[in-house]
């Protein structure tokens, strides 16, 4: 019986070498988390057909962030050479702010990949070891707990403008310490997350159209697995309304009728209210509570202030993955991706209103081209613009008409007060 005895435990702690064996050279971390969450839009017209488009806006971010105009951190003059003008990149997606936390009970190291093999990465930080437009790494960043570096919050970078960025550092996550050279001398930079930004060509797995008078939203999934907690909202003059769809499983398609005549509240109280909706069904998904508010405050303003009618909807992490794979090394003992996916849509009735702005630029009339412009801007569009324009374009094949509607576009895109614009 001894003799069993021993041989068992002899077996017992050859398993458990071996095991621990195994996991160093899988070389995973059981005490290192790994969270993710970002943005994917899409501009829809009311048929359902996916728009190619170049923001008429961009979203600002800090002068510290890093792009494919200036990868080296180059003069901010230098800038996006070819990336905010009439050489801008015409798309499907927009890939917005995806950022990446963790979370390690100790000092450790990682190294981070992001491919994006349908899109091209446009901005990053902190600095990265390797840039290529389909993706990028980061190598041996530092992980610092917070709980012990809590004064380390004075090391992060700050910067007047990007309000789409420093509220996602609201959040318990490491803080991050990334060592790269540039030129001829080391940089050290500090960060509670990884933040890149890019552009897509694929279509999102959501076909959203219109029917009944504008009145009911049609969606149908077109993607292999199940869409999440879909808010369907309208905004308009202050006022808005949303709807709530639990889950679209792949392959079905669900009506729902708006009935906007009635059930309208003051924005500010719809914000409110779906801003809690949509970080509660963020958690469910996996976001940590810290998280989730995070991403509802860096986009409360864009998804639930801007006019218009959309879809929010939560992106299957099967999806994510084939979209954007992320290695992680050593391998954390839990990864959480949660993308939202928005989908714009172009009405028929906005369509209507920009088409009678660009009839009235086309007057010889001075002031009617300003009274045009200043319509236009009124009416809320903001960056959705041109892809309005350009499915205007596409609907009316006239030389005159396109020359027309470029220009106009051209003309409500600069800055309304030209003094404040140069004296930026």
């Amino acid at each position: 019986m001894g003799q069993i005895l021993s041989y068992m435990k002899t077996k017992f702690v050859f398993a458990v070498v071996v095991l621990m064996h195994a996991r160093l050279f899988a070389g995973d971390s059981q005490d290192l988390v790994a969270h993710e969450w970002g943005t994917f839009t899409s501009v829809q017209g009311a048929d359902g057909i996916q728009l190619e488009w170049n923001p008429l806006v961009t979203t600002e971010l800090p002068k510290f962030v890093y792009d494919c105009g200036r990868p080296n951190g180059n003069s901010r003059a230098a800038r996006f050479a070819d990336y905010s003008g009439k050489g801008a990149f015409v798309t499907l997606q927009r890939m917005e702010t995806p950022v990446i936390y963790f979370y390690s009970g100790r000092e450790q190291d990682v190294d981070v990949s992001v491919k994006f093999p349908q899109g091209f990465v446009t901005e990053w930080f902190p600095q990265v070891a390797k840039y290529e437009s389909h993706q990028m790494r980061w190598d041996r960043l530092h992980l610092l707990p917070r709980e012990q570096n809590a004064a380390l919050t004075k090391a992060l970078p700050v910067d007047a403008s990007g309000s789409h960025y420093f509220a996602a550092r609201e959040t318990d996550s490491d803080f991050i310490l990334a060592k790269n050279d540039s030129g001829q001398k080391q940089i050290s930079e500090h960060e509670k997350f990884l933040f890149y930004r890019g552009v897509g060509n694929f279509r999102a797995p959501l076909q959203v159209t219109l029917a009944g008078d504008e009145d009911t939203v049609v969606m149908k999934n077109m993607g292999a697995e199940p869409l999440s907690h879909l808010f369907i909202l309208s905004v308009r003059h202050g006022k808005g309304k949303y709807l709530y769809v639990e889950q679209l499983p792949a392959g079905r398609e669900q009506s729902v009728k708006l009935q906007l005549q009635r059930g309208q509240s003051d924005l500010s109280d719809v914000r409110a209210r779906l801003g809690q909706e949509m970080a509660a069904g963020l958690v469910r998904e996996g976001l940590f509570d810290r998280e989730a508010a995070a991403m509802v405050k860096t986009w409360n303003d864009s998804w639930f202030g801007e006019e218009g009618l959309r879809v929010l909807y939560t992106l299957p992490r099967p999806w994510t993955d084939r979209i954007l794979p992320l290695t992680i090394s050593p391998m954390p003992s839990a990864v959480v991706r949660v993308i939202v996916g928005r989908a714009e849509l172009i009405t028929p009735t906005m369509e209507w209103a920009l088409m009678k702005q660009v009839a009235q630029y086309s007057q010889d009339s001075s002031q009617a081209k300003e009274q045009a412009i200043a319509g236009t801007r009124a009416t809320g569009l903001g960056r959705f613009t041109e892809p309005t324009i350009r499915r205007l374009v596409g609907k009316m094949p006239s030389r005159e008409f396109s020359q027309t509607a470029w220009n106009f576009l051209e003309a409500v895109g600069k800055p309304a007060d030209r003094k404040l614009a140069l004296a930026k």
